[in-house]
């Protein structure tokens, strides 16, 4: 398959596509982009975050499982990832896996249950 179109143009561009395919729910084609995206940049937390809820909503959920322990192991205080990550988790039926995640995620947030 030709992968012309989602590798054509500057990171920036290639950013702006991405979020346009999220944003029209085409989490395939946003995954396409930022695939190449993250190899090219992957210190930035954006785009593998957005890459991992791609992945997510397209139901590749072992894959947005990988990138989204990525984000948490550099930065253990990403909340959001956190969220995702216990979500994941938990559409794969692994819920005890996700609990933790997701107590740190509202802990981080600072959704503290009221005693």
């Amino acid at each position: 398959m030709d992968t012309t179109y989602y590798d054509h143009g500057t990171p920036a561009e290639r950013w702006e596509r991405a979020q346009m395919f999220f944003d029209a729910k085409d989490y395939a084609a946003a995954a396409r982009v930022l695939g190449g995206l993250v190899e090219e940049v992957p210190e930035q937390t954006g785009p593998r975050l957005l890459l991992a809820r791609s992945y997510y909503h397209s139901a590749q959920l072992h894959r947005a499982e990988g990138e989204l322990r990525v984000i948490v192991e550099r930065e253990p205080v990403e909340h959001y990832a956190r969220l995702m990550l216990g979500r994941t988790l938990q559409r794969q039926g692994r819920h005890e896996e996700a609990e933790s995640h997701l107590r740190i995620a509202s802990a981080l947030a600072g959704d503290f249950a009221e005693v």
